[in-house]
């Protein structure tokens, strides 16, 4: 069994509990996501199984896309809802649809972001969210984050009664982007206090909802034993490579890890990951070598047998 799941994991749950569930239903033990999920946010978990294991450390640094909700006049431990309340401001009036734009196409393009206490960031041999949870402070380091598109996608709404005002928002951004973050400097810039108050994940390694599928839904298409629609070909996770289409007698040798010299294949960037194809099988990885700039040798081989 091989193949890349495009899981729509559901609120509560972590990206871990999700992979043991369908470790069980799928009956193996050879599978992995392809990028964390906080318990709190639904939406895209890719999970990769048998040899689309291989992929999941380029799958994990591919963009995401997130809808969600940032509220403005209260801002929290853990940026987001699930936390206790450190700020309150509260917000009178409603704030121009314009000044929120301007707002957010000011975090538009490479940004930094100092990572939230809250967060898996290892800082002395422990994670951010270990010291957090000891009521200790920790100094981070700002870290260079890509924001391809940051806009508002509802009207804002002012809640009379808890004198706080929200807007839901649509990003794309680069591998290690915290919206959570994202949304707390939103609301720095507009004067006030905030968090995200909600989000979902709607794409992530090129995987969207149209292909997404709940536990439940896998479970019972097991039952069915109809698995053919939940698992998507391995080949989806190398669809960001250049590719090069090999001969009988290449193929062979690519299968055994042999190094190359890299003029054979004609490459429009000769220091790219490169995905070396049969018959319209992934076959291998291949990267110029590191200290021989004349050769190409294998990063990773996917599959040795069709």
């Amino acid at each position: 069994m091989e193949g890349i799941i495009a899981l729509w994991k559901e609120r509560g749950m972590t990206s871990f509990d999700c992979v043991y569930r369908l470790r069980k239903i799928l009956n193996t033990k050879k599978i992995g996501h392809g990028g964390t999920l906080d318990p709190e946010v639904d939406g895209i978990l890719p999970v990769c199984v048998g040899s689309a294991t291989k992929l999941i450390e380029y799958m994990i640094e591919s963009g995401k896309e997130y809808v969600g909700e940032i509220t403005l006049g209260i801002s929290t431990t853990t940026e987001d809802k699930e936390g206790e309340v450190v700020e309150k401001k509260e917000v009178q009036s409603l704030i121009a649809q314009e000044e929120i734009d301007a707002a957010l196409r000011k975090f538009q393009g490479e940004i930094e972001q100092v990572p939230p206490m809250y967060s898996a960031v290892k800082v002395g041999g422990k994670r951010l969210y270990e010291y957090a949870r000891q009521g200790k402070e920790i100094e981070r380091l700002p870290r260079k984050v890509t924001i391809e598109e940051l806009t508002r996608t509802s009207e804002p709404v002012l809640d009379e009664e808890s004198k706080t005002l929200r807007f839901r928002f649509k990003v794309k951004c680069s591998k290690g982007t915290y919206v959570r973050t994202l949304a707390v400097d939103v609301g720095k810039e507009l004067g006030f206090p905030a968090h995200m108050s909600e989000l979902t994940r709607t794409a992530a390694a090129g995987l969207t909802f149209e292909s997404a599928h709940t536990l439940l839904e896998i479970e019972e298409m097991k039952e069915a034993g109809d698995l053919g629609e939940v698992l998507l070909p391995l080949e989806i996770g190398a669809v960001g490579f250049q590719r090069v289409d090999l001969t009988d007698e290449q193929v062979q040798n690519v299968k055994n890890g042999r190094v190359f010299p890299i003029e054979l294949f004609q490459l429009e960037d000769v220091d790219a990951i490169t995905a070396l194809y049969y018959a319209d099988k992934l076959v291998a990885l291949y990267q110029r070598h590191p200290s021989k700039s004349e050769r190409f040798k294998p990063v990773k081989v996917i599959r040795t047998e069709f």
